[in-house]
């Protein structure tokens, strides 16, 4: 698994693309820096990170031979590898809210993009990117954000930190290949934040609606049943989830 270190960089995502472009890239490449210039989260927003104190990187997982008909699986890979690994810590109260960040009860610790790379049917080659709040204690203009220091009250070693990491994710690809998406799914959605529970949302007009979330679509769409019971699918852009 190589693991290329990096002081600053634009973005680890993007180095990763250029590497593919070069055709010197490998599965499972790593791109871990210490700061990036234009790091992304959701919604095209940027990833705000104190140099030094948390983990940023990202990993090229190769041949991956997903259907591209069935794209939130890999979603599902990623956030119960970090589950998985950030429950073996103790984190407390750890939930994914969809699509994929990872919280500490209402507390953003940790967030993923995904770029991949179709071919025909099939998802061939993938790149996560990562932003982990590790070390950080001061988060200016982000009162939803938490770290595992301010969390568990201890300095975590970084390199340490993503090589327990990077395990999970290649044990949970393995149980894929294993054994299927099935209990994949499952897993998912019994940690998934505020599961049939009452949820506010808001559109793209700024309108705000209640509803329970049921579940989440092969398209990776959120089912959310409205009044009534009726059920009725949504798209990540086209609503955010308040808390």
């Amino acid at each position: 698994m190589p693991i290329i270190k990096l002081d600053a960089i634009d973005s680890t995502n993007a180095y990763l693309k250029k590497l593919i472009a070069s055709k010197t890239s490998e599965d499972f490449t790593v791109v871990v820096a210490k700061k990036q210039f234009q790091g992304r989260g959701q919604r095209g927003e940027q990833w705000i990170s104190e140099e030094g104190k948390n983990l940023t990187f990202s990993v090229l997982k190769e041949n991956n031979d997903l259907p591209a008909d069935n794209p939130f699986l890999l979603n599902i890979i990623v956030s119960l590898a970090l589950f998985n690994c950030l429950n073996n810590l103790h984190v407390p109260d750890l939930k994914v809210k969809w699509p994929n960040d990872i919280l500490s009860g209402t507390s953003k610790i940790c967030g993923i993009l995904i770029e991949n790379i179709v071919m025909g049917n099939t998802i061939k080659a993938s790149i996560i990117g990562i932003g982990l709040n590790a070390n950080q204690t001061i988060f200016h203009n982000v009162p939803k954000a938490s770290s595992l220091k301010l969390l568990l009250g201890k300095t975590f070693d970084l390199d340490e930190l993503l090589s327990e990491l990077l395990k999970s994710l290649k044990s949970v690809f393995k149980d894929f290949q294993e054994s299927g998406s099935e209990k994949l799914w499952e897993a998912y959605l019994e940690i998934l934040f505020l599961k049939d529970r009452p949820a506010t949302f808001k559109d793209t007009n700024g309108n705000r609606f209640m509803g329970f979330i049921r579940g989440v679509s092969t398209e990776g769409k959120l089912i959310i049943a409205l009044e009534d019971n009726v059920k009725k699918e949504f798209a990540f852009k086209e609503i955010t989830q308040l808390y």
